[in-house]
């Protein structure tokens, strides 16, 4: 199987989904934030405040650029990932995208108490989720090889959803 480039904003549920697949599928696990955390030993909001935003996104694009060799690996992809052209081109050369779909409040609930997100803090709640995800989202559905919607869904019902459209 080819990759799979999970991409949403955050709290859509891309590390869940990306684990699922990982456990019951076999396919290799690339979580973005976790590895480029490690290689910069430092964390998300760190690298943010020492070094920049705009930093941090070149690390995004060479790891998605790295990965044009790899097969049967689900990425879980940062969610400002897919807003530059040249990281969904990386992903598109060697695999299907998959945008996770979620309502803001859907969002809010899952991320009202994560401090590892920098763009929220500061920011968390459901207005500003909704402003920030209707700036991205013409990113995303552009992006996107498939849509599919998380809200109220468990992960193996999502999983089964991807795994059965990316045969098509």
């Amino acid at each position: 199987m080819r990759n799979i480039f999970l991409i949403g904003f955050m709290g859509a549920g891309k590390s869940t989904i990306a684990r699922w697949l990982y456990r019951h599928q076999g396919m290799r696990l690339i979580e973005m934030d976790e590895m480029i955390a490690r290689q910069e030993k430092m964390s998300i909001p760190e690298i943010f405040e020492t070094k920049g935003e705009a930093y941090f996104r070149e690390l995004e694009t060479a790891l998605l650029e790295s990965l044009g060799q790899q097969e049967n690996t689900v990425v879980s992809c940062g969610g400002g990932a897919a807003m530059r052209q040249c990281n969904v081109d990386a992903m598109r050369k060697s695999g299907k995208i998959v945008y996770l779909s979620a309502s803001p409040r859907t969002i809010y609930g899952r991320v009202k108490n994560s401090h590892d997100r920098p763009l929220l803090e500061g920011n968390m709640n459901v207005g500003y989720i909704a402003k920030l995800l209707e700036q991205r989202l013409p990113k995303y559905l552009a992006a996107a090889d498939l849509t599919v919607e998380t809200d109220g869904r468990r992960a193996e019902e999502i999983c089964g959803e991807i795994l059965e459209r990316c045969k098509e």
